[in-house]
């Protein structure tokens, strides 16, 4: 199967690199590129990619704003959000819009690839404690949701749902979560498919925003 890959960045120095890259591999093809997120959020209609490599900080409609149409109009397309900065302050509003992850511009060429097979797959490429890092940085800009929807949406999962979603919130792995809470790896994963399902969530970081704006967990 061939990922097919959309290029969003106003620097068209840094997407020809990208594509460069992309072209060297066998299950990867670039079909597009985008110098601004309004043609990203048109070539996306048109073309419905598998994964959209999304600048954060564009001319126009940023990355931000492009992420959440794109997700909106192609609900199968992945976004990685490119950022100068690992803590980049737009980072979380971005994962929030519905992006898969995000990496820096300058990241290795071998790492570009693994994200990308990775959100292709259906998983996140921000590790667990990564993760969380982000969330306890940008804590101030995380919302208070009215304490009806909180409840609402808490009262989907299980007892044993919650304790897994704390877990994850806290940046541990299954591997982790497994040992905790003395189940099989297996099992968390089973159990973390069913809470993306009931929360209506893309991904595990998805989930981790979730357990914090829902305050089941509180940045230390």
């Amino acid at each position: 199967m061939t990922i097919r890959i959309l290029i969003a960045d106003d620097e068209a120095l840094l997407r020809m690199a990208f594509s460069t890259v992309l072209k060297t591999q066998p299950d990867m093809a670039p079909v597009g590129e985008a110098a601004d997120g309004i043609q990203a959020i048109r070539l996306a209609q048109g073309l419905r990619p598998d994964v959209v490599l999304m600048d954060v900080r564009m001319p126009g409609t940023d990355g931000i704003e492009a992420t959440r149409e794109v997700i909106r109009i192609s609900p199968q397309s992945r976004v990685l959000i490119l950022t100068t900065f690992d803590l980049d302050e737009y980072a979380f509003t971005a994962l929030k819009a519905g992006a898969s992850g995000f990496l820096l511009k300058n990241t290795r060429p071998e790492e570009l690839l693994t994200a990308i097979r990775s959100v292709a797959a259906g998983d996140a490429v921000v590790s667990p404690r990564i993760t969380r890092r982000l969330l306890e940085n940008l804590r101030p800009h995380i919302p208070d949701g009215s304490s009806a929807e909180r409840d609402e949406r808490l009262s989907r999962l299980s007892t044993r749902e919650r304790e897994v979603l704390i877990q994850v919130g806290c940046g541990l792995s299954n591997t982790e979560i497994a040992a905790t809470l003395y189940l099989a790896e297996a099992t968390v994963k089973s159990h973390l498919g069913r809470i993306l399902q009931k929360l209506e969530l893309r991904d595990r970081i998805q989930a981790v925003i979730f357990a914090y704006e829902s305050r089941l967990i509180h940045p230390a």
